[in-house]
């Protein structure tokens, strides 16, 4: 592994709205945008170095997918471990064929994903060209992750470069993932030579992984994300629906359990502790039941039981902006509160794309410890508390009085 280098970060604007794909190669009406895209380019194609560029999802810290010398800047920079694999991401379908295995063809199942959900936030499992595809990506597994990113900045970057882009997310392993520039500028300033900004991230988590190689033919999903499973599944009875039998969408720890892939992942986001800021995380829950022999805590003694009587302390709350708990973070002797609207319950997609920059946010803050309220795990709340889980340090239920008292 390359030890890390030291840069005078440049961040180059981008302009989304600027780009536009009517074919496999961008046309781009800013010239301040195409002049980026290309310095980008040239960073990674003739310099073998990393880029961070924007994705829907989160931002990508980039480099040429086919290069172990380049991706090896990937792990040093991030202190990544390095059975940690990566995703490849392309910029068009004739991209992603010089990728694959010769002989190799799509399944219905991967023609109907792409389909609906390319340029997007899906990533999807593919059998690895030894050939092409360098071990340190994969981790030494023999399947390869690979996503087509529907922001324009990406895609564009991508193909002006014409090259594959290996890219986790654009942040020191275990750090909650970056939404905006300011993010990444406050982990990664100093240790890469470009930044492109194309503004905050859409979606703000990261793809849904999905392995659909498996031989019952059912859609195995490890990773969920910026897709739901409930739209996966809409795509494939809408696709299939003259099959004799639709495939199964199984969801990993939810609906099937694999103590292999768990150990030795084919994905990013499944063995390691991620999306940790460095101060430590609680998981309210209020809705759920609590594990077996236990009681919830009255939410009165909760909150007695934060407070530090020899010295202040501040507590970040990141919860759902109609959420009963707020009536109880009143202000009192040793205990301040930073609040971090979560959107409405209704709407988990909202929260989804402020979950980072909230973590971040009540980080730079200077809280001494942040709560998270739990969610329903349907829609984006499934992909919510994947990363929430994998955050917070410890869990707390908690009892609610009645709306009335």
């Amino acid at each position: 592994m390359n030890p890390p280098i030291e840069f005078s970060t440049q961040v180059l604007k981008c302009d989304p709205s600027s780009i536009s794909f009517a074919s496999d190669y961008p046309t781009i009406s800013c010239s301040d945008t195409s002049r980026a895209l290309d310095i980008a380019a040239h960073h990674l194609r003739d310099l073998s170095q990393i880029v961070v560029f924007p994705t829907e999802t989160v931002y990508g810290l980039g480099a040429f997918a086919q290069s172990a010398q380049a991706t090896s800047n990937i792990f040093s920079t991030k202190g990544r471990p390095p059975d940690n694999p990566l995703i490849v991401h392309v910029s068009s379908l004739t991209m992603l064929r010089t990728l694959l295995p010769l002989g190799y063809n799509l399944s219905r199942v991967y023609k109907a994903l792409i389909k609906h959900f390319w340029p997007g936030p899906l990533t999807l499992l593919f059998p690895r060209n030894a050939d092409i595809i360098p071990t340190i990506v994969t981790a030494n597994q023999s399947s390869v992750a690979i996503r087509m990113p529907s922001h324009p900045v990406a895609r564009a970057l991508i193909a002006v470069s014409n090259l594959p882009l290996a890219a986790p997310s654009a942040n020191s392993s275990g750090k909650p993932s970056p939404t905006r520039v300011e993010h990444v500028l406050r982990d990664l300033d100093g240790k890469v030579p470009i930044i492109l900004d194309g503004g905050a991230c859409d979606v703000g988590l990261e793809s849904t992984v999905v392995d659909g190689l498996q031989a019952d033919g059912n859609i195995r999903v490890l990773r969920p994300g910026g897709i739901t499973i409930e739209e996966i599944e809409r795509v494939l009875r809408q696709e299939m629906h003259d099959c004799a039998q639709i495939p199964k969408v199984l969801v990993h720890r939810r609906d099937f359990q694999d103590k292999t892939i768990e150990n030795a992942p084919t994905t990013p986001g499944m063995k390691y502790r991620h999306y940790s800021p460095s101060v430590p995380v609680t998981l309210i829950c209020t809705s759920s039941s609590p594990p077996q022999g236990t009681n919830p805590l009255a939410v009165f003694a909760f909150l007695d039981s934060l407070v530090n009587t020899n010295n202040k302390v501040k507590i970040g709350v990141l919860a759902p902006s109609d959420s009963k708990l707020w009536r109880f973070f009143v202000p009192k002797e040793g205990l301040h509160w930073r609040r971090y609207d979560l959107g409405p319950i209704a709407d988990p997609s909202v929260t989804a794309h402020r979950l980072f920059d909230g973590l971040l946010t009540l980080e730079k803050e200077g809280v001494h410890l942040i709560l998270i309220e739990e969610v329903k795990e349907d829609r984006e709340g499934l992909a919510i508390m994947n990363r929430v889980r994998k955050a917070a340090g410890d869990s707390v239920w908690v009892s609610l009085p009645p709306d009335d008292q």
